[in-house]
């Protein structure tokens, strides 16, 4: 390892970024080096600039894909090297217009009932019925069970903050029955050995049951999340709300749903707990 690498990852330590950015931030500071073939602190900013038309017209890069890299390369130079350039506040990604995948309640409930691993099917069962990222489901401990309010504490989310997300009376009976039979004595609510169930695990299983489901979209774990927002909005709750179980800083973010939702020429009666009653 580097002394340059190691001096980052110490600073993204410090800076409170969870491994998963650290790696992601890291990775965009190794491929800027690889397109140059040199040393990072020996760049210009002129080179910086050209790196990122490179990305952005060239690559034809996602917005994610540009964004990553944008806040890796700027993070690097800004705290690591102590370089404030202009080049950082330059660089905008395109936004993108494609809306979210979504799978309907049929749909769902069709995954799920595909899975054959228990812990697995649960894990993404409760990532559903509380519209969790992956890793905010994965890294559940027992003690983030809070069944008397009948809630789930996010530990951590994106941004580094806590939450309360409502958790339905249905599926708090299946993860009591879960925790009963899939107690190892380790903290984790969905443990794989002696850790936590792997992302990587959840999107290979959720794949293997989309196919298996005979679903023809372009779905990932995350669109339980998607699916999760868009059920609650078809369901009459309110933006606001909703923004707040998701854990988004911008409402922009939320009303993205509302684009998806089929209330317009259908209003849905039933609860979250009719939502989960056949799982």
């Amino acid at each position: 390892m580097t002394e340059l690498r190691r001096r980052m990852m110490e600073d993204l330590a410090l800076a409170g970024y969870s491994p998963k950015t650290q790696k992601s931030y890291l990775d965009a500071v190794r491929a800027l080096a690889k397109y140059y073939m040199r040393s990072p602190d020996q760049l210009s900013e002129q080179e910086v600039r050209r790196f990122f038309l490179y990305l952005i017209e060239r690559r034809k890069a996602a917005k994610s894909t540009v964004t990553i890299h944008l806040c890796g390369i700027k993070f690097f130079f800004e705290k690591t090297l102590g370089r404030v350039w202009p080049v950082f506040d330059l660089v905008r990604p395109r936004r993108s217009k494609k809306l979210p995948v979504v799978l309907s309640r049929e749909e769902v409930r069709a995954v799920l009932k595909q899975l054959r691993h228990p812990v697995v099917r649960m894990a993404l069962t409760t990532m559903y019925a509380c519209g969790l990222r992956i890793a905010e489901a994965a890294r559940l401990t027992v003690k983030d069970i809070d069944a008397d309010r009948r809630q789930i504490w996010v530990r951590c989310g994106k941004g580094g903050k806590d939450r309360a997300v409502p958790l339905p009376d249905h599926v708090l009976k299946l993860l009591r029955a879960h925790s009963r039979n899939h107690d190892n004595g380790t903290p984790w609510l969905f443990p794989q050995k002696q850790r936590h169930l792997s992302t990587d695990t959840l999107q290979h299983a959720f794949k293997s049951a989309l196919i298996e489901a005979g679903i023809n979209k372009d779905a990932t774990p995350h669109t339980l999340r998607h699916s999760y927002a868009t059920h609650l909005l078809e369901n009459g709750e309110d933006i606001t709300t909703l923004q707040k179980i998701l854990g988004h800083a911008d409402i922009s973010t939320t009303k993205i749903y509302l684009h998806l939702t089929s209330r317009i020429t259908e209003r849905l009666g039933k609860s979250l707990n009719d939502l989960m009653s056949d799982l």
